[in-house]
């Protein structure tokens, strides 16, 4: 199971930014972070993150809070090596104003 943004900011809130993979763990370790948790922080990629609103995109999250929630996780989805397809993307303008597939 994954973590949950509230344990994730628990776990991180007297992190350090930027800060590493290898900080982030110890800090959530000190913190007294759950199991899911360190091991979604110990899984994100070994860079340095800017903030905490960083390491959420990187870590995986139990279920969506809303439907707002996951469609801005959609749009703003940058991990490599997943789908185009987990994006929302907006219709060509040329469908919008012809229609679909206008016979051809």
């Amino acid at each position: 199971m994954a973590t949950t943004r509230e344990r994730l900011h628990t776990a991180l809130s007297e992190a350090d930014f930027p800060a590493d993979r290898a900080e982030l763990v110890r800090c959530a370790e000190r913190a007294g972070a759950d199991s899911d948790t360190l091991r979604e922080l110990k899984g994100i990629p070994a860079e340095t993150y800017g903030g905490l609103g960083e390491v959420e995109r990187a870590v995986s999250f139990a279920t969506p809070e809303d439907d707002r929630e996951r469609a801005e996780r959609r749009r703003t989805h940058d991990k490599p090596g997943l789908s185009e397809q987990a994006k929302d993307v907006e219709a060509h303008p040329i469908v919008e104003e012809l229609g679909e597939n206008r016979g051809s």
